[in-house]
């Protein structure tokens, strides 16, 4: 019984430990696809309206986004937003990988511009 809870608090601290390096690949992914005009079928990248991500520091932060609709949305909802109107692209199921890379590079801009 004993081996058996030092196993799970080893894995629990194993997960623990990884998050970051996880999402710090995530992050780089999304980077990679910022920078990328043919990412979404779109003309541009999105670093051509944000260099660098300018523009978007505080936008990981955000619990609540409003849409020129005037609605509140979400950070995945605000990236296709992007995506569909300026890029003219094709939006991206929020649950795909592209959207999980993307919200955790557009997070990564905020921790960057905190140092």
């Amino acid at each position: 019984m004993k081996f058996l809870k030092i196993l799970l608090l080893s894995l629990f601290l194993t997960c623990l430990l990884l998050a970051p390096v996880l999402a710090a690949g995530n992050a780089g992914k999304g980077k990679i696809l910022f920078n990328d005009p043919t990412a979404f079928g779109g003309r541009i990248a999105c670093s051509t309206c944000h260099p660098g991500g300018r523009g978007l520091e505080k936008a990981g932060s955000k619990s609540e986004w409003i849409t020129p609709a005037g609605r509140t949305g979400t950070l995945e909802e605000a990236i296709n937003l992007c995506i569909v109107n300026a890029n003219r692209g094709h939006a991206i199921d929020v649950r795909s990988e592209q959207m999980i890379d993307m919200v955790a590079y557009i997070k990564s801009i905020g921790k960057l511009t905190e140092k």
